[in-house]
């Protein structure tokens, strides 16, 4: 069994490489049974969410004798950790022969998470932002921030990048890393005057409180909500959802996790049938994507475990070869 690091990781996966891995994965499917969502409870009364994401290849998909491959992420997330320097997220990634459950690969999950998230954000992209997207802004400077700008960056002419955090200072931290990567990245300090802007705003925080606010946005603009994985976070107000095309990661996952979505869906505000499309059938063919220059898109995803899963066969296949 290979034990995969971080960096290993980073040496086996290119940006436009996975964003199309996962193309053909959406297109093709897996077998995803529901994850298991658990809260921990502390004895100091903080709580950490385990949660556990099986996935398989079917068969048939597969399309070999060895019957393709097992796939589970078994994933914590304490916010605490923050207060401490330590990320929220935390996992790792077992993957196993599909025919005989042997295991194969334990790949770093929390780097595994962060590819596979930016480059589903960046898939959805493909579809929904305009093709001269230029301009993008992220919110958030968590580790997943600069995966984001340059998953986004592999799909779109991205020429500027500006990086919003509530401590200016993160958000310069990050801003430095992506020009040190020959990114035009710089912190940004007014979120309003940059949500009008922006080409693509994509948002990855645990905010309750929206920050994307609708009514700012310019016509054409895509919005990209990847942070919030409760039904009580939300990264976006309702101007936003009623102004956008909405569509999903997966619709099981979303109207049940995402309260970008579930809140939106209780209050009215947004009806079940107007979400337009998953990345499924987006991958498929089966539902448009944009449909004129002006519109707004907005995408929200909550992670699926077929993401997880193509993303560790590949970084699997890579680095046995």
């Amino acid at each position: 069994m290979l034990t995969i690091s971080a960096a290993e990781v980073d040496h086996a996966l290119t940006f436009p490489g996975l964003v199309e891995t996962l193309r053909t994965a959406f297109r093709d499917g897996a077998v995803q049974p529901v994850r298991h969502h658990h809260g921990v409870e502390r004895p100091d009364g903080a709580a950490s969410t385990l949660l556990l994401m099986p996935a398989w290849t079917d068969f048939n998909a597969a399309g070999t004798s060895s019957g393709g491959h097992i796939g589970v992420k078994i994933v914590t997330v304490s916010p605490d950790n923050n207060a401490i320097g330590k990320p929220a997220v935390m996992g790792l990634y077992l993957l196993l022969d599909g025919a005989t459950g042997e295991p194969e690969a334990m790949i770093d999950g929390q780097r595994l998470t962060q590819w596979r998230t930016a480059c589903a954000s960046a898939l959805a992209a493909s579809y929904l932002a305009r093709e001269d997207a230029s301009r993008l802004l992220i919110i958030g400077a968590g580790a997943l921030s600069p995966f984001l700008a340059k998953a986004h960056s592999a799909v779109r002419p991205i020429k500027t990048i500006r990086i919003w955090n509530r401590t200016r200072a993160n958000a310069e931290k990050i801003a430095n890393e992506l020009r040190v990567e020959g990114l035009a990245a710089e912190a940004a300090d007014d979120l309003d005057t940059e949500l009008g802007q922006a080409d693509i705003v994509s948002s990855a925080t645990i905010s309750t409180t929206p920050l994307v606010k609708g009514k700012l946005l310019k016509p054409g603009t895509h919005v990209d909500l990847v942070g919030g994985f409760t039904p009580t976070m939300r990264e976006a107000d309702d101007d936003a959802i009623i102004r956008a095309r909405v569509f999903v990661d997966t619709r099981a996952g979303a109207t049940k996790e995402a309260g970008d979505i579930v809140q939106p869906l209780a209050s009215g505000v947004l009806k079940a049938e107007a979400i337009v499309a998953d990345l499924h059938e987006l991958a498929r063919g089966q539902k448009n994507g944009r449909q004129s220059t002006s519109e707004i898109t907005l995408f929200k995803s909550v992670g699926a475990a077929l993401e997880d899963l193509a993303a560790g066969i590949a970084v699997y296949r890579a680095l046995k070869r």
